[in-house]
């Protein structure tokens, strides 16, 4: 989750949630794709789906938010 900190707050969160919820997507996607239990696979799909959606919000977040 390299990022350049820029001293606000939002913009640092927003830009390092996204590498965050990279990690889960791909930790899901192998779960997913060598899991055996059903709970998990589930899991692990619903992990992928929100984690994407909100990957998506943080990034129209920092493309309309201007400089500070």
């Amino acid at each position: 989750m390299a990022i350049t900190f820029t001293g606000d707050a939002d913009l640092d969160f927003a830009a390092s949630m996204i590498p965050h919820h990279g990690g889960a997507i791909a930790m899901a996607r192998i779960q997913f794709a060598h899991g055996r239990d059903l709970a998990m696979r589930r899991l692990a799909e619903a992990v992928i789906r929100e984690q994407e959606r909100e990957i998506t919000e943080l990034r129209a977040f920092l493309a309309h938010t201007p400089p500070r």
